[in-house]
């Protein structure tokens, strides 16, 4: 049975997640705060405001242009 300081402390340090047993993670409840960002998928970190894929296109100048930079000549 996991104490409570056992609980916190895996929530808080992954290294010491990664060595409990199946059977001390599955009791393991879920953080409050959520997942951590090595948890994440790629389709959740772009649902996050502001995660876009960059997209350049070349404008008519030649010079390459993407959504995070200005397009001039």
């Amino acid at each position: 049975m996991m104490t409570q300081d056992m609980i916190i402390r895996a929530w808080k340090d992954p290294s010491f997640r990664a060595t409990l047993s199946a059977e001390q993670l599955a009791e393991l409840p879920a953080s409050p705060s959520g997942p951590t960002m090595n948890e994440l998928t790629e389709g959740d970190l772009m649902d996050v405001v502001g995660g876009l894929q960059a997209v350049s296109h070349r404008n008519s100048c030649g010079y390459i242009c993407t959504l995070t930079t200005e397009c001039g000549c």
